[in-house]
């Protein structure tokens, strides 16, 4: 999260994301779409949904999209947003007073209470539909909320498209959350087309000046400075505290006195830039003059937001970033905030994988041999044309498992994708003949299913962790040996997953792997 230096003075529209952006929870098509009597959060969703006539998923999606559903115990976020539907209180942006009006509910109380955050969040979302003249009749179509969810965002144009195509594609999709004291919210997936009006696609596409990869929705002049007093020296690595469009919509609030040049998001890697490159962006104090910062959605107290997506995306941003203005690829010049001198931030945290992150910076995807032949630091995607390591380890697995692949020469030719292909048909994987993450998983997790916890050791331990490196995108130990990392990544699988979260490997745990969640 950035800070404005100390020795500033106040200083003086894009393509839409797809809805089929890959989501870290999305899991298909769970049941559960209405309220579990048993559950609190299920039950402050439909009630709220009840009350102001809003449609429950879509409700319950605008929260996960704000906050995955945690309310970070009444902490605000860096734009000044409480609770799980992030009702926020800024100069630009009030719907926590709105929510207050609307629902007689003191502010407080919205700020801290679960139930009476959500129905806020509700009431503010209802009287964004009637400012738009949707009767009982459209607020029964879940596509006629688009604009409504577009401006609960809080920003305009790009941003506020941005923001509502991440809603409607955990609508699309379906997901699977799980919230305090492990209460399992779902939203069940859908066929959507919402009605975008005046935030369709045409016209509102504007390019990054310096990274073409990335849009351009400026942040406002009075918080940033223009020009450098420095040399552009170091990339720093931030994480936002809320969401992708709230992050954006408070750099363009010039209230705030505060930005970054990128903003990622974590669903699927997006990048807005918001400074150029060449002025200097109020983020890391003492640091601003010499460094480019790059701020990643997401809070620092929970890794579901550190996805494979965004870890790529940012690692490809500050590959560039580093070949264009001769930066060193090395943690003295790549680093977290809360290494920048004089900062007192302690992003990105201790769940930022800045292993992973360096091999990804630094070209390592992990295509060298490993002794086994199947263990690696990471598993890239392989297709048609692919060679090397990986492309005989995808063969092995393949003709294991009855798929014959032809030979295991390292080639990844017709008979190794039409291998791929029929397996991936087989498991409902989307049969593409590309190995990306979820097959990957798959294969790497086929096998027996035995009980697996803290303290086992052996192959089994080892399929285990091949197949978390897979499905997690980072880094695990491949040993045959259960200690406390593979017990922190089984349990970071399981909770992205909506699985309960123990840190031991049952069925359901086995099912989900070799399923390729």
């Amino acid at each position: 999260m950035p800070s404005r230096a100390a020795a500033h003075t106040k200083g003086r529209a894009s393509v839409l994301a797809a809805l089929t952006a890959t989501v870290l929870t999305v899991t298909g098509s769970p049941a559960l779409a209405a309220a579990d009597g048993g559950h609190p959060m299920n039950r402050a969703f439909a009630r709220a949904a009840a009350e102001f006539d809003v449609p429950r998923d879509l409700l319950a999606a605008v929260g996960y999209g704000e906050t995955r559903l945690d309310d970070h115990s009444g902490r605000p976020s860096q734009a000044g947003g409480y609770g799980v539907m992030h009702l926020v209180s800024n100069p630009t942006n009030r719907s926590l007073e709105q929510a207050a009006a609307l629902t007689g509910k003191p502010l407080a109380e919205l700020r801290t209470d679960t139930a009476a955050n959500i129905l806020g969040g509700a009431a503010v979302l209802r009287s964004y539909a009637d400012k738009l003249g949707l009767d009982a009749r459209d607020r029964d179509d879940i596509d006629a909320w688009y604009p409504a969810v577009a401006r609960y965002g809080g920003t305009q144009g790009p941003a506020a498209a941005f923001y509502a195509d991440t809603v409607y594609t955990f609508l699309a999709d379906g997901l699977k959350a799980v919230g305090p004291g492990g209460e399992r919210i779902s939203v069940t997936s859908r066929p959507v087309s919402p009605h975008k009006g005046a935030l369709s696609a045409t016209g509102v596409r504007t390019q990054s000046p310096d990274y073409p990869s990335a849009l351009w929705v400026p942040a406002n002049p009075n918080n940033y400075a223009t020009g450098r007093s420095a040399k552009i020296n170091k990339v720093i690595v931030h994480v936002t505290q809320g969401s992708y469009a709230g992050s954006i919509s408070w750099f363009q609030n010039p209230a705030s006195a505060v930005s970054a040049h990128y903003v990622v998001r974590s669903s699927d890697g997006k990048i807005t830039q918001m400074v150029r490159d060449r002025d200097t962006a109020y983020h890391a104090k003492s640091a601003n003059a010499s460094a480019l910062g790059i701020e990643h959605e997401g809070f620092i107290d929970d890794p579901s937001w550190f996805t494979e997506s965004m870890y790529r995306s940012s690692a490809a941003l500050t590959k560039y970033l580093c070949d264009r203005y001769g930066i060193p690829k090395d943690r003295a010049h790549i680093i977290g905030h809360s290494e920048a001198p004089g900062n007192d931030h302690t992003d990105p945290g201790p769940y930022w994988d800045w292993t992973r992150y360096m091999q990804l910076v630094g070209g390592n995807t992990g295509g060298g041999n490993s002794a086994d032949g199947l263990s690696f630091t990471s598993y890239a995607t392989q297709q048609s044309g692919s060679t090397g390591a990986q492309v005989k380890a995808v063969q092995q697995l393949l003709n294991e498992q009855g798929y014959s692949a032809g030979a295991v020469d390292g080639s990844f030719g017709p008979a190794t994708r039409t291998a791929v292909t029929a397996y991936q048909a087989a498991r409902g994987l989307g049969a593409d003949g590309v190995v990306g993450a979820r097959t990957w998983t798959a294969l790497l997790s086929a096998g027996a299913t035995p009980s697996l916890q803290q303290g086992t050791s052996g192959d089994g331990v080892k399929r285990l962790q091949r197949s978390l490196t897979a499905a997690l995108g980072s880094t695990v130990g491949i040993d045959g040996s259960f200690g406390p990392a593979t017990v922190t990544a089984v349990r970071g699988y399981q909770t992205s997953r909506g699985l309960t979260a123990d840190g031991i490997v049952g069925p359901d745990t086995w099912a989900a792997l070799q399923t390729g969640r």
